[in-house]
Protein backbone atom coordinates (compact mmCIF):
# COMPACT_ATOMS: atom_id res chain seq x y z
CA UNK A 1 0.00 0.00 0.00
CA UNK A 2 2.59 2.45 1.03
CA UNK A 3 4.59 1.08 -2.18
CA UNK A 4 1.35 2.54 -4.22
CA UNK A 5 1.05 5.98 -2.55
CA UNK A 6 4.70 6.49 -3.44
CA UNK A 7 3.59 5.65 -7.04
CA UNK A 8 1.27 8.00 -7.31
CA UNK A 9 2.82 11.28 -5.63
CA UNK A 10 5.97 10.41 -7.83
CA UNK A 11 3.51 10.72 -10.66
CA UNK A 12 2.12 13.72 -9.96
CA UNK A 13 5.31 15.50 -9.00
CA UNK A 14 6.21 14.31 -12.57
CA UNK A 15 6.30 17.37 -15.51
CA UNK A 16 3.20 16.62 -17.59
CA UNK A 17 4.17 16.58 -21.51
CA UNK A 18 1.80 19.65 -22.22
CA UNK A 19 2.71 21.62 -18.82
CA UNK A 20 6.79 22.45 -19.45
CA UNK A 21 7.73 25.52 -17.98
CA UNK A 22 8.10 27.93 -20.79
CA UNK A 23 12.00 28.96 -20.31
CA UNK A 24 12.03 30.72 -23.88
CA UNK A 25 9.24 32.91 -22.93
CA UNK A 26 10.33 33.99 -19.11
CA UNK A 27 14.05 34.48 -21.32
CA UNK A 28 12.63 37.01 -23.72
CA UNK A 29 10.65 38.55 -21.07
CA UNK A 30 13.59 39.54 -18.91
CA UNK A 31 15.11 40.68 -21.87
CA UNK A 32 12.33 42.94 -22.91
CA UNK A 33 12.75 43.94 -19.27
CA UNK A 34 16.05 44.57 -19.25
CA UNK A 35 15.71 46.89 -22.70
CA UNK A 36 13.03 48.54 -20.67
CA UNK A 37 14.37 49.44 -17.32
CA UNK A 38 17.96 50.39 -18.34
CA UNK A 39 17.24 53.66 -20.18
CA UNK A 40 14.93 54.34 -17.26
CA UNK A 41 17.66 54.04 -14.77
CA UNK A 42 19.92 55.87 -17.13
CA UNK A 43 17.18 58.29 -17.40
CA UNK A 44 16.90 58.91 -13.51
CA UNK A 45 20.22 58.14 -11.91
CA UNK A 46 22.02 60.57 -14.63
CA UNK A 47 19.28 63.40 -13.84
CA UNK A 48 20.58 63.22 -10.30
CA UNK A 49 24.12 63.01 -10.67
CA UNK A 50 26.53 66.25 -10.76
CA UNK A 51 28.28 66.78 -14.15
CA UNK A 52 31.65 65.76 -12.43
CA UNK A 53 30.66 62.48 -11.20
CA UNK A 54 28.78 61.80 -14.82
CA UNK A 55 32.47 62.11 -16.68
CA UNK A 56 34.17 60.88 -14.29
CA UNK A 57 32.35 57.65 -13.92
CA UNK A 58 29.98 55.64 -16.07
CA UNK A 59 27.16 56.10 -17.45
CA UNK A 60 25.67 53.05 -16.30
CA UNK A 61 27.42 53.06 -12.45
CA UNK A 62 25.64 53.35 -8.99
CA UNK A 63 26.60 57.25 -8.11
CA UNK A 64 28.58 57.89 -4.93
CA UNK A 65 26.44 60.96 -4.32
CA UNK A 66 23.25 62.31 -5.25
CA UNK A 67 22.02 65.67 -6.16
CA UNK A 68 18.83 67.89 -7.28
CA UNK A 69 21.20 70.78 -8.55
CA UNK A 70 20.12 70.05 -12.05
CA UNK A 71 16.33 70.20 -11.42
CA UNK A 72 17.01 73.73 -9.85
CA UNK A 73 19.03 74.69 -13.00
CA UNK A 74 16.34 73.72 -14.97
CA UNK A 75 13.83 75.81 -14.03
CA UNK A 76 16.93 78.78 -14.16
CA UNK A 77 16.55 78.62 -17.88
CA UNK A 78 12.90 78.80 -18.21
CA UNK A 79 11.53 75.61 -17.87
CA UNK A 80 8.23 76.75 -16.50
CA UNK A 81 7.81 78.64 -19.50
CA UNK A 82 8.46 76.21 -21.97
CA UNK A 83 5.89 73.87 -19.81
CA UNK A 84 3.06 76.65 -20.18
CA UNK A 85 3.39 76.80 -24.00
CA UNK A 86 3.27 73.32 -24.23
CA UNK A 87 0.06 72.95 -21.91
CA UNK A 88 -1.40 76.06 -23.82
CA UNK A 89 -0.90 73.74 -27.17
CA UNK A 90 -1.81 70.16 -26.33
CA UNK A 91 -4.87 71.54 -24.48
CA UNK A 92 -5.82 73.85 -27.65
CA UNK A 93 -5.08 70.89 -30.14
CA UNK A 94 -7.37 68.62 -27.82
CA UNK A 95 -10.31 70.79 -27.75
CA UNK A 96 -10.08 72.24 -31.11
CA UNK A 97 -10.24 67.62 -32.24
CA UNK A 98 -12.54 66.83 -30.61
CA UNK A 99 -14.89 69.64 -31.47
CA UNK A 100 -14.63 68.68 -34.73
CA UNK A 101 -13.83 64.81 -34.70
CA UNK A 102 -16.88 64.01 -31.97
CA UNK A 103 -19.83 65.50 -34.29
CA UNK A 104 -18.21 64.15 -37.60
CA UNK A 105 -18.03 60.52 -35.94
CA UNK A 106 -21.46 61.13 -34.89
CA UNK A 107 -22.94 62.42 -38.96
CA UNK A 108 -20.92 59.29 -40.23
CA UNK A 109 -22.18 56.62 -38.05
CA UNK A 110 -25.86 57.60 -38.48
CA UNK A 111 -26.55 59.94 -41.74
CA UNK A 112 -26.63 57.57 -44.84
CA UNK A 113 -25.90 60.38 -47.26
CA UNK A 114 -23.40 60.17 -49.58
CA UNK A 115 -21.69 63.39 -49.15
CA UNK A 116 -20.58 62.17 -45.49
CA UNK A 117 -19.47 58.79 -46.80
CA UNK A 118 -16.98 60.99 -49.34
CA UNK A 119 -16.13 63.22 -46.24
CA UNK A 120 -15.22 59.65 -44.08
CA UNK A 121 -13.04 58.48 -47.51
CA UNK A 122 -11.28 62.02 -47.35
CA UNK A 123 -10.42 61.45 -43.44
CA UNK A 124 -9.23 58.45 -44.61
CA UNK A 125 -6.79 59.57 -47.02
CA UNK A 126 -5.33 61.98 -44.66
CA UNK A 127 -3.92 59.12 -43.02
CA UNK A 128 -1.19 58.81 -45.82
CA UNK A 129 -0.25 62.41 -45.73
CA UNK A 130 2.85 62.74 -43.74
CA UNK A 131 3.45 65.86 -41.97
CA UNK A 132 6.93 66.14 -43.39
CA UNK A 133 5.77 65.79 -46.69
CA UNK A 134 3.92 69.20 -46.51
CA UNK A 135 5.62 71.51 -44.26
CA UNK A 136 6.69 74.01 -46.55
CA UNK A 137 2.84 74.89 -47.63
CA UNK A 138 2.28 74.67 -44.55
CA UNK A 139 4.70 77.23 -43.85
CA UNK A 140 3.42 78.95 -46.57
CA UNK A 141 -0.15 78.94 -45.16
CA UNK A 142 0.33 80.13 -41.80
CA UNK A 143 2.47 83.17 -43.05
CA UNK A 144 -0.07 84.66 -45.33
CA UNK A 145 -2.20 83.69 -42.06
CA UNK A 146 -0.25 85.94 -40.12
CA UNK A 147 -0.03 83.56 -37.44
CA UNK A 148 4.22 82.82 -37.76
CA UNK A 149 5.77 82.78 -34.43
CA UNK A 150 2.54 82.06 -32.85
CA UNK A 151 1.27 79.05 -30.28
CA UNK A 152 -1.57 79.23 -33.03
CA UNK A 153 0.56 78.06 -35.84
CA UNK A 154 1.39 74.80 -33.84
CA UNK A 155 -1.90 74.35 -32.98
CA UNK A 156 -3.94 74.32 -36.10
CA UNK A 157 -1.75 71.98 -37.74
CA UNK A 158 -1.33 69.28 -34.85
CA UNK A 159 -5.20 69.04 -35.04
CA UNK A 160 -4.95 68.70 -38.22
CA UNK A 161 -3.10 65.95 -38.90
CA UNK A 162 -4.39 64.04 -35.71
CA UNK A 163 -7.72 64.76 -37.08
CA UNK A 164 -7.96 61.72 -39.32
CA UNK A 165 -6.74 58.79 -36.93
CA UNK A 166 -9.27 60.39 -33.94
CA UNK A 167 -12.41 60.62 -36.28
CA UNK A 168 -11.71 56.91 -37.22
CA UNK A 169 -11.68 56.09 -33.46
CA UNK A 170 -14.21 57.93 -32.51
CA UNK A 171 -16.52 56.20 -35.19
CA UNK A 172 -15.44 52.64 -34.15
CA UNK A 173 -16.89 54.05 -30.99
CA UNK A 174 -19.89 55.02 -31.87
CA UNK A 175 -20.45 52.71 -33.77
CA UNK A 176 -20.90 50.52 -30.57
CA UNK A 177 -23.75 51.60 -29.13
CA UNK A 178 -27.34 49.97 -29.80
CA UNK A 179 -29.26 51.38 -32.47
CA UNK A 180 -32.16 50.33 -29.94
CA UNK A 181 -30.74 53.35 -28.03
CA UNK A 182 -31.64 55.30 -30.80
CA UNK A 183 -34.76 54.27 -32.14
CA UNK A 184 -35.75 54.80 -27.92
CA UNK A 185 -34.86 58.25 -28.16
CA UNK A 186 -36.54 59.33 -31.33
CA UNK A 187 -39.81 57.39 -29.92
CA UNK A 188 -39.47 59.88 -26.78
CA UNK A 189 -39.68 62.58 -29.73
CA UNK A 190 -35.98 64.06 -28.70
CA UNK A 191 -34.03 66.08 -31.54
CA UNK A 192 -30.82 65.15 -33.22
CA UNK A 193 -28.69 67.81 -30.70
CA UNK A 194 -30.56 66.14 -27.66
CA UNK A 195 -29.64 62.70 -28.84
CA UNK A 196 -26.23 63.68 -29.35
CA UNK A 197 -26.20 65.58 -26.32
CA UNK A 198 -27.80 62.83 -24.04
CA UNK A 199 -26.86 59.75 -25.75
CA UNK A 200 -23.41 60.06 -27.81
CA UNK A 201 -21.32 62.24 -25.55
CA UNK A 202 -21.50 60.33 -22.56
CA UNK A 203 -21.12 56.61 -24.34
CA UNK A 204 -18.25 58.02 -26.11
CA UNK A 205 -16.36 58.72 -23.36
CA UNK A 206 -14.31 55.81 -23.64
CA UNK A 207 -13.48 56.87 -27.16
CA UNK A 208 -13.21 60.47 -26.54
CA UNK A 209 -10.59 59.61 -23.47
CA UNK A 210 -8.40 57.61 -26.16
CA UNK A 211 -8.84 60.52 -28.85
CA UNK A 212 -7.75 62.79 -26.11
CA UNK A 213 -4.65 61.18 -24.97
CA UNK A 214 -3.96 60.51 -28.73
CA UNK A 215 -3.88 64.11 -29.59
CA UNK A 216 -2.00 65.23 -26.08
CA UNK A 217 1.25 63.05 -26.83
CA UNK A 218 1.36 64.58 -30.39
CA UNK A 219 1.17 67.76 -29.84
CA UNK A 220 3.40 67.34 -26.51
CA UNK A 221 6.15 65.60 -28.42
CA UNK A 222 5.91 67.29 -31.93
CA UNK A 223 8.85 69.09 -32.83
CA UNK A 224 8.86 69.73 -36.41
CA UNK A 225 6.01 71.90 -36.35
CA UNK A 226 7.39 74.35 -33.54
CA UNK A 227 10.68 73.80 -35.18
CA UNK A 228 9.72 75.37 -38.55
CA UNK A 229 7.02 77.85 -37.51
CA UNK A 230 8.19 79.59 -34.64
CA UNK A 231 11.18 81.10 -33.80
CA UNK A 232 11.12 83.36 -30.53
CA UNK A 233 11.77 82.17 -27.02
CA UNK A 234 8.62 83.12 -25.55
CA UNK A 235 6.70 81.10 -28.23
CA UNK A 236 9.43 77.85 -27.45
CA UNK A 237 7.88 74.61 -26.40
CA UNK A 238 9.53 71.73 -24.36
CA UNK A 239 10.94 69.59 -27.73
CA UNK A 240 12.63 72.86 -28.10
CA UNK A 241 13.56 73.90 -25.12
CA UNK A 242 15.32 71.03 -24.71
CA UNK A 243 17.79 72.73 -26.85
CA UNK A 244 18.92 75.10 -24.14
CA UNK A 245 21.47 72.76 -22.02
CA UNK A 246 23.04 72.25 -25.51
CA UNK A 247 25.83 74.54 -26.38
CA UNK A 248 28.79 75.14 -28.97
CA UNK A 249 30.72 73.98 -26.24
CA UNK A 250 28.80 70.66 -25.45
CA UNK A 251 26.27 69.09 -23.92
CA UNK A 252 25.06 69.67 -19.93
CA UNK A 253 23.76 65.60 -19.84
CA UNK A 254 22.59 65.56 -15.91
CA UNK A 255 20.42 68.65 -16.88
CA UNK A 256 18.96 67.61 -20.36
CA UNK A 257 17.94 64.16 -18.37
CA UNK A 258 16.08 66.52 -15.56
CA UNK A 259 14.37 68.43 -18.26
CA UNK A 260 12.96 64.77 -19.50
CA UNK A 261 11.77 63.94 -16.46
CA UNK A 262 10.06 66.46 -14.80
CA UNK A 263 9.19 66.54 -19.29
CA UNK A 264 7.73 63.48 -18.93
CA UNK A 265 5.69 63.53 -15.60
CA UNK A 266 2.25 65.59 -17.30
CA UNK A 267 1.58 63.00 -19.86
CA UNK A 268 2.19 60.40 -17.47
CA UNK A 269 -0.60 61.65 -15.23
CA UNK A 270 -2.76 62.39 -18.50
CA UNK A 271 -2.03 58.53 -19.00
CA UNK A 272 -2.57 57.44 -15.22
CA UNK A 273 -5.62 59.47 -15.33
CA UNK A 274 -7.26 58.37 -18.69
CA UNK A 275 -5.71 54.70 -19.26
CA UNK A 276 -9.11 52.63 -18.34
CA UNK A 277 -11.00 54.50 -20.85
CA UNK A 278 -7.90 54.73 -23.16
CA UNK A 279 -7.87 50.42 -23.15
CA UNK A 280 -11.66 50.93 -23.66
CA UNK A 281 -11.56 53.38 -26.34
CA UNK A 282 -9.01 51.24 -27.98
CA UNK A 283 -10.70 48.16 -27.81
CA UNK A 284 -13.95 49.92 -29.42
CA UNK A 285 -14.91 47.90 -32.42
CA UNK A 286 -13.12 45.06 -31.77
CA UNK A 287 -16.14 43.11 -30.13
CA UNK A 288 -18.54 42.84 -33.03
Amino acid sequence: MAAGMLTRVSARLRPRPGKRPAYASGLGAALWLLVVVVPLYYLVVTSLRGPGDYMSQGPLSIPESLTLDNYVNVFEVGFLGFLTNSLIVGTGSIALVLLVAVPAAFAIVRSRSRMVRVGFMLFLLGLAVPAQAVIIPIYLIITRMNLYDSLTAIILPTAAFTLPISVVVLTSSLRDVPGELYEAMALDGAKTRQVFLRLVLPLSRPGVATVAIFVGLNAWNNFIFPLVLTQSESTRVLPLGLWSFQTQYGTDVPGLMAAVVLSAVPILALYLFGRRQLLSGLAAGFGK
